[in-house]
């Protein structure tokens, strides 16, 4: 909520909100209203209930950073609040908030002085020194390659940066959305210190930071409006015939929905009602929800045209001669409270002011001299170029190289690349630790979106209801390289299934072509 609110304000109607803290990483999507996915699977049951769209990933501040002889890995265990990271004087575990140290992304001199036995005292970044010295020497017997602890430091921020941007990826590509055309809405205590290197992870090219922040889930819970939900199943076809009841239906639930909203005390004026319809094609049970449209402005032709574009954009295809249902008719009444209104600047001398201090920053494989400025003493309109570390009372943000940081005549801190992203083709052939655990994650993610792929423009019940299907990755051998969690069974046949293909057909394979097996 604090995310779409103070974005909005900005400017940004289009945002993947990135709350990065602690313990775990929660992203959404916002496209102008709220999404709320209706059926959640919790600890392997399936629920059926309203919920908001939210995907989260064990990648945070205090997500704990391992080397397990061969690669390095990032969460998903975390060291909590307490112990905390090692910085925190409790003597935790090295964590990503300490690697953010080691690179000098967070510099103690201008962190709170709230730790020790005394609450009084900076972070410790000679224990960060420390940890990451023995951790680097360690990685350097087993890979038997010489590592600084600040690579080794990097390298696990690239791990948790790939990790962060997998999670963007199943609330976005995955359904469908591009988001190169977003802006990335990052808050959270550890979001600015991460930001522009996750939005450099897909292809993002702009970022959005509220002066609060650091708080923004406070703050937006201050600014949520009262909502209530009512829904009615419906399961008739959609045609002109049922307009008539269809809208007598969502009358009486929006009549329902204001009485209760009025009983919470908000004003008639500040009440706005929401109509939707659950449609789906007969005999499927994808369900996509599309906005009432009454008689005198399309009817019932309107709104299988919307859900027919919904359907191609989520699914690739469209039925057309089959019946579209109406499975139930909701509506949200929404009771308007507070509004976020950050109050325009008066303009003044847009000139950079002088840092705070100049550190040594390491980012992009190497060290670079950084300026340090405070968030409060930067104008509106001066513009700051990558790199630089921002501090401020309540988050750190950091600018790579090749972004530049503005603010806004609304005190925003507006985050775009301004150097075009050279990306790396070649890996090499040596086995990187880092690398392996990237593309261990990347690979992952691929066999996880072929499955998702497949379940959305599947029109068999068998693979788009019944979820009766495996997705894999293999190599040019047939090697098995990665195997996304689908359907049990499969597991052991899969590999055995592209072997005997790669018998009986490998001298004859060219790139197209599908191969059925039914044995």
């Amino acid at each position: 909520m604090g995310a779409a609110r103070t974005a909005t304000m900005a400017g940004f109607e289009r945002i993947i909100s990135f709350d990065m803290g602690g313990t775990s990483t929660d992203v959404a999507l916002y496209n102008g209203e709220y999404e709320r996915t209706f059926e959640t699977l919790v600890a392997g049951v399936r629920m059926r209930a309203p919920m908001m769209q939210i995907h989260t990933v064990a990648a945070g501040g205090g997500s704990i950073l391992f080397f397990d002889g061969a690669r390095f890995r990032a969460g998903p265990e975390s060291a909590g609040a307490n112990p905390g990271p090692a910085c925190y004087r409790r003597g935790g575990p090295l964590c990503v908030t300490d690697a953010n140290v080691m690179v000098g992304k967070i510099q103690p001199e201008f962190f709170p002085r709230v730790f020790g036995p005394g609450g009084d005292q900076p972070l410790d970044a000679e224990a960060v020194r420390r940890k990451f010295e023995a951790l680097a020497a360690e990685v350097n017997r087993a890979t038997g390659e010489r590592r600084t602890p600040e690579e080794v430091a990097d390298g696990f921020l690239k791990i948790a940066v790939e990790n962060m941007a997998n999670a963007i990826k199943q609330i976005s590509v995955q359904r469908g959305f591009d988001v190169t055309g977003y802006a990335l809405c990052c808050f959270g205590g550890a979001g600015g210190q991460h930001a522009a290197r996750v939005a450099d992870a897909l292809g993002m090219k702009t970022v959005f930071i509220h002066p609060l922040a650091g708080v923004l889930s406070a703050y937006g819970m201050g600014l949520a409006d009262l909502r209530v939900m009512r829904e009615k199943a419906i399961e008739g076809r959609l045609d002109e015939a049922a307009m008539p009841g269809l809208a007598g239906t969502l009358e009486a639930l929006a009549v329902d929905g204001m009485a209760e909203m009025r009983r919470q005390g908000i004003a008639r004026e500040k009440i706005e009602v929401q109509r939707k319809l659950h449609l789906k094609y007969e005999g499927t049970d994808s369900t996509m929800i599309v906005d009432w449209t009454p008689v005198e402005a399309g009817g019932g032709a309107a709104i299988a045209e919307a859900f027919a574009a919904a359907h191609r954009q989520r699914y690739g295809f469209m039925m057309p001669d089959k019946t579209v249902i109406v499975e139930a008719a909701a509506v949200e009444v929404i009771g308007h409270t507070e509004t976020a209104d950050d109050p325009r600047l008066p303009p003044g001398e847009a000139r950079v002011p002088p840092p705070l201090a100049r550190i040594a920053m390491y980012s992009d494989g190497q060290s670079r001299d950084t300026p340090v400025y405070d968030r409060e003493t930067l104008p509106p309109g001066c513009k700051v170029m990558g790199p630089a570390v921002i501090a401020e009372r309540n988050a750190t943000s950091v600018v790579e190289p090749g972004w530049q940081a503005e603010v806004t005549e609304r005190n925003h801190l507006v985050l775009r690349r301004v150097v075009p992203l050279a990306r790396a083709v070649a890996v090499g052939t040596q086995v990187d630790p880092v690398m392996l655990e990237v593309f261990n994650n990347l690979f992952m993610s691929i066999a996880e979106q072929m499955g998702v792929a497949l379940q959305n423009t599947a029109y068999s019940v068998n693979i788009k209801e019944r979820l009766d299907f495996s997705c894999a990755l293999f190599d040019s051998d047939g090697q098995l390289i990665a195997n996304a969690p689908h359907m049990p069974v499969h597991l052991g046949s899969m590999g055995e299934s592209v072997a005997a293909v790669k018998r009986a057909r490998g001298n004859s394979m060219r790139p197209g072509d599908v191969y059925v097996l039914n044995a």
